[in-house]
């Protein structure tokens, strides 16, 4: 399993300009982990593997921005080692972050 390092950011300061821009027709941060707060149309939060359903047909965030987006979306920012080199790395990674922290597993 590869090493896994996340960038969280405070959540208070989640409009701060980030320099690793969303890869357009990614979302593998929006399908790959489990989400246990609440999200509007996903009130029990949403399970790992499963697009959210505030994902537009652009695979875009329609929530971005409100506050009613999970504070856990909002801290998540964009990394190169996140996100790879294309969408099937980032969700490889993201699957493998997953299933570390779902086993309580530390690194």
């Amino acid at each position: 399993m590869r090493a896994i390092a996340l960038q969280l950011v405070d959540a208070g300061n989640a409009d701060q300009p980030i320099a690793f821009a969303c890869r357009t027709g990614c979302a593998a941060c929006c399908i790959a982990p489990s989400i246990s707060s609440p999200i509007p149309g996903m009130p029990n939060g949403k399970p790992a593997g499963v697009p959210c359903v505030q994902l537009d047909a652009d695979l875009r965030c329609r929530i971005f921005g409100q506050p009613e987006r999970p504070n856990v979306c909002s801290s998540l920012r964009p990394d190169p080692a996140m996100c790879g080199d294309s969408r099937e790395q980032a969700l490889a990674y993201l699957t493998d972050l997953e299933q570390v922290t779902a086993s309580g597993q530390i690194m």
